[in-house]
């Protein structure tokens, strides 16, 4: 069983920045696929970004590209979700989640593809 514990949710103002962590308990944590989803009230959740085992690919939701940066550390078995220029729009809980993929360097955009997720940490964006 993996456990997935996310931090560095916030409230913050239109234009600033946050820094979501996720810790994984796995020793191998680059046999994982990473992604961050967000869910904002009465909304369907939805793709953030997503990261491959080895890091080196990833891939982004339109609404965030050129804003959001997805990265991970897997000596540490952490993965980040870096938001900069955040916008009221962005006002969601946002969960990371792992897909166990060892022999392939992949991301993935869909929600049902991965198998564990953490509980969620909130993200508030005042105007």
């Amino acid at each position: 069983q993996v456990q997935l514990v996310e931090s560095g949710g916030g409230l913050v103002q239109t234009g600033d920045s946050l820094r979501l962590s996720c810790a994984a308990s796995v020793r191998t944590f680059s046999r994982y696929t990473m992604g961050w989803f967000r869910q904002a009230p009465e909304k369907e959740r939805e793709f953030v970004a997503s990261i491959s085992g080895s890091g080196r690919v990833t891939d982004y939701a339109d609404s965030v590209k050129g804003r959001f940066t997805i990265s991970r550390d897997n000596a540490k078995g952490t993965g980040y979700l870096q938001m900069n220029s955040l916008k009221p729009g962005d006002t969601a809980v946002y969960s990371c989640a792992v897909r166990y993929k060892p022999n392939y360097d992949v991301t993935a955009g869909v929600s049902g593809l991965y198998e564990y997720w953490g509980q969620g940490t909130q993200v508030t964006v005042s105007s």
